[in-house]
């Protein structure tokens, strides 16, 4: 039996009360608010907050008696052999599950408008998180203004269609070449740049991005944004109540519903198409120049591969992705904003990167319906509800540091060592 050591166990959880008791006493324990007469105005929740070191106390506990119990080596021992053949059963088939039941979600879901949207923009940041996947997962750099490219492609759609009259699915396109365009430039400058200073000067171009649009009134209508974005058709069909749309063509009641539904099968097409491009692309030289990138740069350098084109290559594939859910923002919504694309954004597609698994598709989207869905079924606790993902997210942190689904086996390796044969290696060849 294993020694649990007492005391040492409730020295951590001590300190760990203590520090939470001095983070969260003006979070929560103390609360100021501007009054009526413009005076600062305070009261104190201390219940709440004994309540919290509370937790954080019994916790800590639990967390290291789990940690002794377990061990740090041999984990894996204590599993049982049927219970690994199920866990690899569910993983074989989870992702499959998933994607027949995204296909159903429309068929069971038709009369809850609010599922409905919320799905679309569940499947929007999957989309999101696949794209910045590249850039992260798959190459190793770390990109903090992912949300420019976002930017980019949704303000590049509202442009063409509300000037050129041009369709979604003519601008669709335009709109994903335009953002990988500018991935490319970020690309450049970034090129002897790798860790913090990669992160800080993607940072900056996200910013240098938003304050562009807020300014540059002329073109991009400034705070203001841009309204009366078209709807995409269903082949030329329009999604409306009139005699030409939808509903009367095929004889049916004309509902709003139709055009959730259709939009909800366009962004899951679009989800769909990113992750077998990136699986594609994974397979092929490029995909295999990112991992040896992301694993180490000197090493990638020294086996001749052209480090210029694979960083920039990954800014644009990643950069693309982002444009094309940019646009598919831009239509669903009919109206944009500099507003809705801040750092915030960039940092939740990035959580959702980091905590789904760098490099696992699977995992991303796991993170994506966890975060997004999580967001809004704590969306009435409002004072508690960042508290509970943050504690979330270091508890994922602690027992998975890779993420949900942790892949970072490299897409080719040989399966069986070879030998080398003691001439070859005599003579230098070896």
């Amino acid at each position: 039996m294993l020694d649990t050591k007492p005391a040492f166990i409730l020295k951590k959880a001590a300190l760990s009360a203590l520090v939470a008791l001095v983070l969260f006493s003006l979070m929560i324990g103390l609360r100021t608010e501007a009054g009526p007469e413009g005076k600062l105005i305070y009261w104190t929740r201390f219940g709440d907050l004994a309540t919290i070191v509370a937790i954080v106390f019994g916790g800590s506990i639990v967390i290291e008696l789990l940690r002794q119990w377990i061990g740090p080596v041999g984990a894996a021992a204590l599993v049982p052999a049927w219970l690994q053949k199920l866990m690899d059963f569910v993983g074989r088939w989870l992702g499959p599950a998933l994607l027949g039941f995204a296909i159903l979600v429309p068929v069971i879901f038709y009369d809850q408008r609010y599922i409905l949207d919320l799905a679309i923009l569940v499947l929007t940041y999957v989309m999101l998180g696949w794209g910045l996947n590249v850039v992260v997962g798959l190459a190793g750099l770390l990109d903090l203004g992912y949300v420019a490219f976002y930017a980019v492609g949704a303000y590049s759609y509202a442009l063409l269609a509300t000037t050129f009259g041009l369709s979604f699915w003519i601008c669709l396109p335009l709109a994903g070449i335009l953002a990988a365009f500018w991935g490319v430039l970020l690309g450049f400058p970034v090129l002897r740049l790798r860790g913090d200073y990669l992160a800080i000067v993607t940072l900056a171009f996200g910013e240098i991005i938003r304050l562009v649009l807020i300014n540059w009134q002329d073109f991009t209508g400034g705070p203001n944004g841009i309204s009366g974005i078209p709807r995409p058709s269903f082949f030329g069909i329009p999604l409306t109540a009139d005699e030409d749309g939808f509903a009367a063509r095929f004889g049916l009641e004309f509902s709003p519903t139709h055009r959730v539904v259709f939009l909800f099968y366009v962004i899951l097409a679009m989800a769909l198409l990113t992750n077998w491009v990136t699986i594609r692309l994974r397979r092929l030289p490029i995909g295999r120049a990112w991992e040896a990138l992301r694993e180490d740069e000197v090493a990638c350098r020294a086996l001749g591969i052209n480090i210029t084109a694979t960083k920039l290559t990954a800014f644009a594939t990643g950069a693309m992705f982002g444009g094309f859910a940019g646009a598919f923002f831009a239509t669903r919504q009919g109206f944009i904003s500099p507003e809705s694309f801040t750092f915030q954004e960039s940092a939740l597609v990035l959580a959702i990167v980091v905590l789904g698994g760098m490099g696992s598709q699977l995992g991303v989207a796991l993170a994506a319906v966890a975060m997004i869905g999580g967001f809004e079924l704590f969306r009435g606790l409002d004072q508690y509800r960042m508290l509970v993902f943050g504690f979330a997210m270091v508890l994922l942190m602690i027992w998975r540091p890779r993420g949900l689904v942790g892949h970072r086996a490299p897409t080719v390796f040989l399966k069986q060592s070879r030998a080398i044969s003691s001439d070859l290696v005599k003579e230098g060849h070896g």
